[in-house]
């Protein structure tokens, strides 16, 4: 199975840590090729990601940065920056999550690039911008979350702010990026001309917040205070079983019937502050009590057993631990073992997107810093003695 509808778009990969480099890997996922531009001192998340074999590719670095070719290039001299010339004149794509006052100094803006190349793509990622109160400034994704209320919304539901843990703005800036780079490639194939993208973070992810949370004060005037009132009740979380957790949602009329008898509350049956969709949003925290109710008296498997068999949404709640031993996972081959160059036995992901009933092809393994620059800047006609020098400066320089 072939599926690379990005065959023959190459991508300049001016990012980092993980925004940036999720947007890129999308689109190495559809068969672009991806040019990764690494200072000396290489990718913080190199290490920031956590310990390796090596000192050199944390695990996220790793999932992050598959299938993209590494270049390792110290811009602050004249033969690197002739180097990055001719690479940018081969490229279709730039993606750059750097500060834009940073790019201005490089010359690698999108006004400085776009005005000698119009036809081509350039997406900048920013956290706030490059207008308002806020642009320039630095940000990384736990800052984004405290912005944007993200944070604050766990102090409405259980009285202190708390972060995901996880990089979820990031990820979500990254896969909005890639979607928009691809709709400007179809763009530029009708026209042949270029554009400026700019993903900025902060709004990105206030606009997510927003979109379900400003609720009831979407309304002029409001028809009740902002937030979704469901998922800001403290019984909406898993639920306790004698020997675990369980996570469960019931929406329809439905659904709550057969939860209500599957868990021996016919009581409640024709209570009218539950029988209808409208009378629960109207009787929220009494419903979620209902709902967020201890099942301690039978085990995980049992509930799942029985919500499943009533056709309601139900699984484990996992742990990090559990998790890969899903057995649905397991069946899938979400999670699989290869070899890579210097880190030994590593846990990869295969692609989670399945065209024409087969899962995208696993592109290679993240590569060492600098893995394919001499090979790169020969494709570019540089001279071995140029190629030499550059490399030699590049092995001197200790990494992360």
């Amino acid at each position: 199975m072939s599926f690379e509808p990005l065959k023959g778009i190459r991508v300049l990969d001016l990012t980092s840590v993980v925004v940036g480099p999720v947007a890129t890997w999308r689109l190495g996922q559809y068969g672009a090729e991806i040019i990764k531009v690494e200072s000396p001192a290489g990718d913080l998340m190199r290490g920031l990601g956590g310990p390796s074999p090596t000192g050199q590719h944390s695990g996220t670095y790793l999932h992050l940065n598959r299938g993209k070719r590494n270049v390792c290039l110290d811009l602050k001299t004249p033969e690197a920056r002739e180097a990055l010339d001719r690479l940018l004149a081969t490229t279709d794509v730039v993606v750059a999550n750097m500060r834009p006052d940073a790019l201005a100094r490089l010359g690698l803006d999108p006004a400085a690039v776009r005005a000698r190349y119009p036809n081509k793509i350039y997406c900048l990622i920013t956290g706030y911008g490059t207008e308002g109160p806020y642009a320039g400034q630095p940000t990384y994704d736990s800052v984004i979350q405290g912005a944007t209320g993200m944070a604050g919304l766990a102090m409405r539901r259980d009285g202190a702010p708390a972060y995901v843990p996880m990089l979820i703005c990031d990820h979500v800036a990254g896969e909005i990026a890639a979607g928009a780079i691809l709709a400007a490639v179809v763009q530029r194939s009708e026209t042949g001309s270029g554009c400026s993208i700019e993903v900025p973070m902060f709004e990105t992810m206030a606009a997510f917040v927003l979109q379900e949370h400003l609720a009831q004060a979407t309304f002029d005037p409001p028809v009740g205070p902002a937030g979704d009132l469901r998922l800001l009740s403290p019984h909406n979380k898993p639920v306790a079983t004698a020997d675990g957790w369980i996570s469960f949602t019931v929406n329809t009329d439905a659904q709550v019937r057969a939860f209500l008898a599957v868990t021996e509350r016919d009581d409640l049956q024709n209570d009218p502050r539950f029988d209808s969709v409208s009378a629960r949003a109207r009787h929220v925290a009494e419903w979620f009590e209902v709902r967020g109710a201890p099942l301690t008296h039978k085990t995980t498997d049992e509930w799942l057993r029985l919500l499943q068999d009533a056709d309601i949404a139900a699984q484990p709640c996992h742990t990090l631990e559990s998790l890969p031993n899903d057995p649905h996972l397991q069946a899938v081959g979400l999670l699989r073992e290869e070899q890579h160059p210097t880190e030994g036995a590593t846990k990869v992901l295969r692609a989670s997107i399945k065209v024409d009933d087969q899962y995208l092809p696993l592109r290679g393994p993240a590569q060492p810093r600098g893995w394919e620059t001499s090979a790169v800047l020969s494709e570019l006609g540089l001279s071995d003695a140029s190629i030499e020098r550059m490399v030699g400066i590049l092995t001197a320089v200790p990494t992360n």
